[in-house]
């Protein structure tokens, strides 16, 4: 047997072993809603059963029947669930992280092949960048304490390589360049959301060492120039 046709054997034999279809899987931010459309589905139908499987719980999330219409029997699902008993479909409204999981569909008391994958995440908060001195002048560090992505950028709108350490998150080494515009930001981005933090302008970061530069730009020839104009304003 060819590789090319055993791995095919292999791949059939995995879906006919797990005997479950994979459906529309979904990834939402909490607050938002989802719907799962079925498919391959023929009425007349008598009865709908939607359950929701996390970990080895599995409950009814809302059902119907000719007889007995709608019920909804948890409360996790109260208040935001629908379902069209004509189609099947299912909606569900201000989404939290407990809605995670895998749903099904029971058309007339039999299961479904299909299975709907959801999983529901936080929003990324504003990130806030933190300043760690160090014993020089010219370097500081910058620190996003963050789990999630991080993306750090420049005013020039490249992206740094950030590095890990014992503490939270990342930190990339900034090293001042005398610009007073360069600026530096973090940016955090799950499956749901990104948010970038506010800028970090080098001029902040390095405002002593400015002002040092400065004075000690001033030539030193001016000093007995001045000396020389004060003894003739005093005589």
């Amino acid at each position: 047997m060819s590789l090319q046709r055993y791995m095919a054997a292999v791949t059939c034999a995995v879906f006919i072993s797990t005997g479950a279809v994979s459906g529309q899987d979904q990834i939402k931010a909490v607050g938002d809603e989802v719907t799962f459309r079925p498919t391959n589905i023929n009425p007349p139908f008598t009865s709908i059963i939607w359950k929701h499987r996390s970990g080895s719980d599995v409950i009814k999330a809302i059902e119907w029947d000719i007889d007995d219409g709608f019920s909804i029997p948890n409360p996790r699902f109260k208040d935001i669930t629908t379902l069209d008993n004509t189609t099947g479909h299912i909606n569900i409204t201000n989404l939290t992280l407990i809605h995670s999981g895998v749903y099904t569909i029971d058309i007339n008391s039999k299961e479904q092949e299909k299975r709907f994958t959801l999983k529901v995440e936080k929003p990324v908060p504003k990130p806030e960048t933190e300043i760690e001195r160090i014993s020089n002048p010219d370097v500081v560090n910058l620190r996003c304490r963050y789990s999630e992505t991080i993306i750090w950028k420049n005013a020039a709108g490249k992206t740094l390589n950030g590095s890990k350490n014992h503490l939270p998150g990342e930190f990339i080494t900034v090293e001042n360049t005398r610009n007073q515009t360069n600026f530096y930001t973090c940016t955090l981005k799950n499956d749901v959301s990104e948010k970038t933090s506010d800028r970090v302008y080098e001029r902040d970061l390095f405002k002593g060492e400015d002002v040092k530069n400065t004075a000690d730009s001033v030539p030193v020839f001016i000093f007995p120039q001045i000396f020389l104009l004060v003894i003739v304003c005093v005589f």
